[in-house]
């Protein structure tokens, strides 16, 4: 009777105050003096049951207040992958594959702290305008650290390919320059994605159960997402939608005994959006949301994007749940609203002072165009590049990539404030250069209407540009990529070579015996087998930004030396890859395949020549030193991206890797000149998982230390005992 009297009164007391229209601002919660657990555990004390369910939903479009506590509204749902998303104009970096192809860690750090920068300024000129909507918060769902495992997924464009290393240092520095090193707050919250083993194939993610051996999960699935979430602490860790061993990834209790057990994280976790949902209405695993929220609960997924957690009262009530395990999980997330500065005054938080002028600055503009040129990958040359202006007077450019926005901007993607096609950026320098430019469209990306007589135009032409490959409206995310035919499945590709009709017009291009240039826009690998063969160069630009236009341009005529490297494979046919649901690892990028690539892994060629020598190598007990000289033999300035790996030994294991890499440097070297690296490798890239003993262990036996300028062309080598 005592209770019930007493929460009588409390209600009581929150409609009364509720009605007042006034907040308390001297309660503990507000008071920044006292540490965020405090300030958590105050707050997470007021709250109704209720509340706490409606604080720990992310609706896909309404944003959900407690205005009696002085709570605003708050879309946990906000997007960076290479550039602030949805949220207007922003800076729009190269797509994240593109990022990857740079190659350089601090470079990648300088986008991420550009793109937190505009995320601030945003959110700062949001909520002056009292603009709660989503994708106008600080909590972002980037960077996807999933490894590319196969060039048929949709969605391996927005990752940073198929390596683990090259993936886990990029990781590491996104989410150390989104989250800022002030000691008191995070400039915004970096959340890694999508926890774990999930690459594919899109339309079977809601309801597919992947599976793969103990060492493929710790060596090569989680390795990015250790090293990311022990190095960099990232606020946030995303669950993906499908099964890993019969659990929900977003109700592992075993992946997120690793994450939370294992890797010590303190942060909170969030589904992927519907993937609660999905626990009981696709996987089946429980009968009702009710017992799938509370799953997920109980299991650590703090944070819903979507409307099941509203059903946690209802699972309290019929005793799925108890209100002390609702509180656990709401306590990180109210934790990290405050050490984001949501209920300190402005004047407290330092990053409240950028103003929208980041947005798209020209500062921000030139680190595009730098970053466009970086991570471009000339995959053929057979001397044509770059143009020069005693050969080539006048150029005759066809294709659909040519005009279009949307294959600079990728998915995922902020709107460019004055985007720079390919097709601009060659008129600019032809323009510039006072050359003769024709443009027809001449056939589209896919279908089957083609006008090969728009190539007459190119009868007197010294070159013939084509701008095709792919875009994000024919690869993506199940439901963005809206293609069901000529390859393409609800996002994934159900073949990686060229569609058709973009092999058709290449054939009668190359068939006026005019040189051929490619220029293509992609996020995956494509078998460009029967093109190398029959093409006099090719350059790849990916998705390129929002300064795409200007850095092909600047490519092709010579005013910057590509020097970007490819993050993933480019197979020579559809028939070399193995099948597309098999997680296992047997055939699967260059650590594990055993056939011959196009395109290695690290590949991608330069205008001018790197020489090698020199190679030492110092062992200590927590490292090994590679050094080694490199040269520009050429006759221009170049940048060359060294690489370092570890080959193994022959084996029948064909889950050990062929060799892997352990790590690399890209350095600017001045022609003529000679450049001395030092790669210092941690001890832990020396080990392996023993199965057996459920932990690693040091390699044995004998290996080499290959330094290369791509995956399977070591320049220098040194045999190593362990």
């Amino acid at each position: 009777m005592k209770r019930s009297i007493s929460l009588v009164l409390s209600m009581l007391a929150v409609f009364l105050f509720s009605c007042s229209g006034t907040v308390d601002r001297s309660l503990p919660y507000f008071d920044d003096s006292l540490s965020y657990e405090e300030r958590a555990e105050d707050l997470l004390s007021r709250l109704t049951l209720t509340e706490k369910a409606r604080l720990m939903s992310n609706h896909f479009t309404k944003s959900y207040g407690i205005p009696r506590l002085g709570i605003p509204k708050y879309n946990w749902w906000n997007e960076a992958l290479h550039g602030v998303a949805r949220a207007g104009e922003a800076t729009v970096f190269p797509q994240a594959i593109g990022l990857a192809s740079v190659w350089d860690s601090e470079h990648h750090f300088k986008v991420a702290t550009a793109i937190s920068d505009e995320a601030r300024a945003k959110y700062n000129e949001a909520q002056r305008h009292k603009n709660y909507n989503i994708y106008y918060g600080l909590t972002f769902w980037s960077p996807n650290i999933n490894l590319f495992r196969d060039p048929r997924w949709g969605r391996g464009q927005e990752t940073y390919g198929e390596d683990p290393f090259l993936t886990a240092e990029l990781g590491i520095s996104f989410v150390k320059g989104m989250q800022g090193d002030h000691p008191k707050y995070n400039k915004v919250d970096a959340t890694v994605k999508h926890f774990a083993v999930h690459s594919g194939p899109e339309p079977l993610r809601h309801t597919f159960d992947a599976d793969c051996s103990d060492k493929a999960l710790r060596e090569f699935y989680l390795y990015a997402f250790e090293r990311t979430v022990k190095e960099a602490k990232p606020a946030a860790v995303m669950g993906a939608y499908n099964r890993f061993r019969g659990e929900s990834c977003c109700a592992s209790n075993y992946l997120f005994s690793i994450l939370r057990g294992e890797w010590g994280f303190g942060g909170y976790i969030v589904s992927d959006c519907g993937a609660i949902n999905d626990i009981w209405a696709n996987h089946k695993i429980v009968s009702t949301a009710a017992q799938a929220s509370a799953l997920a609960v109980k299991a650590g997924c703090d944070l819903n994007c979507g409307m099941a957690y509203n059903n946690l009262p209802t699972a309290v009530r019929l005793g799925f749940i108890n209100e002390a395990d609702i509180d656990k999980s709401l306590r990180r997330l109210l934790f990290s609203q405050m050490r984001l500065g949501m209920y300190d005054a402005p004047g407290k938080v330092p990053y409240s002072a950028i103003s929208n002028d980041v947005v798209d600055s020209p500062a921000n503009k030139s680190l595009n165009l730098d970053t466009a040129r970086k991570s471009a990958v000339l995959l053929k040359n057979n001397g044509i590049l770059p143009f020069s202006k005693e050969k080539i007077k006048k150029i005759a450019a066809f294709g659909p990539s040519a005009d279009s926005i949307d294959v600079l901007v990728g998915n995922y993607n902020g709107t460019p404030s004055a985007p720079v096609t390919l097709l601009a950026g060659l008129q600019k320098k032809c323009s510039e250069k006072n050359i003769e430019l024709t443009f027809a469209k001449g056939f589209n990306f896919i279908g089957s209407n083609i006008d090969k007589s728009v190539l007459s135009q190119a009868a007197d032409s010294d070159v013939i540009i084509i701008f095709c490959g792919l875009s994000a409206k024919l690869e993506g995310e199940e439901g963005d990529a809206g293609v069901d035919s000529d390859g393409f499945y609800k996002g994934d590709r159900t073949t990686i070579e060229l569609p058709k009709i973009q092999k058709e017009f290449i054939r009668a291009a190359v068939a006026t015996e005019i040189p051929v240039v490619l220029v293509l826009t992609t996020g995956s690998a494509i078998a460009l087998t029967e093109e190398d063969g029959s093409l006099d160069a090719i350059l790849n630009m990916w998705y390129p930004g929002g300064e795409g236009g200007t850095a092909s341009a600047d490519i092709l005529f010579g005013d910057y030396n590509p020097a970007g490297r490819l993050p993933i494979t480019f197979y020579k046919a559809t028939t070399d890859l193995p099948d597309f649901t098999n997680y296992d690892l047997a055939g699967r990028t260059y650590r594990y395949f055993k056939g011959e690539a196009l395109y290695p892994f690290g590949y991608g060629l330069s205008y001018t020549q790197f020489d090698y020598s020199g190679l030492k190598i110092r062992r200590s007990v927590e490292n090994v030193a590679v050094s080694f000289s490199v040269k520009n033999t050429g006759k221009v300035d170049g940048d060359e991206v060294c690489q370092v790996y570890l080959k193994y030994p022959q084996s029948s294991d064909p889950e050990q890797p062929v060799r892997k890499l352990i790590g690399f440097k890209r350095v600017a070297i001045g022609s003529s000149e000679t450049f001395n690296v030092e790669i210092i490798i941690p001890a832990k890239e020396f080990v392996q998982w023993n199965t057996q003993s459920g932990v690693f262990e040091k390699l044995s036996g004998e290996f080499a230390i290959e330094v290369s300028s791509s995956s399977d062309s070591a320049r220098l080598s040194e045999s190593i005992i362990f």
